[in-house]
């Protein structure tokens, strides 16, 4: 009896850590979201509480930028310092996304970021003047103390990018796959030749949609062919998140 006691003992414990080694496993999974349907854009603040600022937050990204209501005081330029050098190319399950470990930085104001990673939204996030463009990319930067700046460069179609043919022949078709680029890749030559842009505090765009991030919108947009703009949708057909209000905020880079 007492044998029999025990055995069932270490059945019923053997099963509670399975489950409790099962419990952790799915802890640390991010929760999913998507970008339609019930784990919508309109339903990730419920989702979980670690993206309450996606429905609480009074500064969040994308916005509608309208030339007229932006402040007139002069900008700095963006100092561009890219590097060449290895990118990953990642389907992420929710986009396209090149990593970089040696990209370079940009200067905001004198201020230095790291550029980490760009990856793509269709169509693009930000409008100006309610116009909506077919393609953005997002510059993702850190600074030392760990705050964020993204620059957006706005594509719309026409003739085919050579710097996107790069990536765009090498995107994964199953999310979680990456695939190294062939050559060395620089950012630089995705940005338009003039690089005038309009400037505001915002949010990321996806889930947590934490606060406090330093956005520069590129006024001169580049162009992408129909072809490539069809590849990246044949993976992400729409992956934006729609514009949020502005709850007093001022854009600048009105000059």
């Amino acid at each position: 009896m007492k044998k029999h006691y025990t055995q069932l003992l270490t059945a019923m414990l053997g099963t509670l850590g399975a489950a409790m080694t099962f419990g952790a496993q799915a802890a640390d999974q991010p929760p999913h979201w998507e970008y339609t349907g019930q784990l919508g854009a309109e339903h990730w603040g419920d989702i979980d509480a670690n993206f309450l600022k996606c429905k609480d937050g009074k500064n969040q990204s994308p916005i509608n930028i309208i030339a007229k209501d932006t402040g007139k005081s002069a900008l700095k330029p963006i100092k561009f310092s890219y590097a060449a050098g290895k990118a990953d190319v990642v389907n992420t399950g929710h986009t396209v996304q090149v990593n970089l470990a040696k990209g370079g930085e940009a200067a905001f104001d004198g201020a230095k970021y790291q550029l980490l990673q760009f990856h793509f939204h269709t169509p693009s996030e930000e409008k100006v003047n309610g116009r909506t463009y077919p393609l953005v990319a997002h510059l993702v930067h850190k600074n030392t103390e760990g705050k964020l700046a993204v620059v957006a460069v706005l594509f719309e179609e026409g003739a085919e990018n050579a710097a996107l043919k790069e990536i765009f022949n090498n995107m994964p078709a199953t999310a979680g796959e990456t695939k190294t680029l062939p050559a060395n890749f620089n950012i630089t030559k995705l940005l338009p030749a003039k690089q005038t842009y309009y400037a505001f505090t915002g949010s990321l765009t996806t889930p947590p949609c934490s606060e406090e991030v330093r956005w520069q919108v590129l006024k001169d947009s580049v162009t992408l062919s129909t072809a490539q703009l069809e590849s990246f949708q044949k993976l992400y057909a729409m992956n934006a998140r729609p514009v949020q209000p502005m709850n007093g905020r001022k854009v600048q880079g009105g000059k």
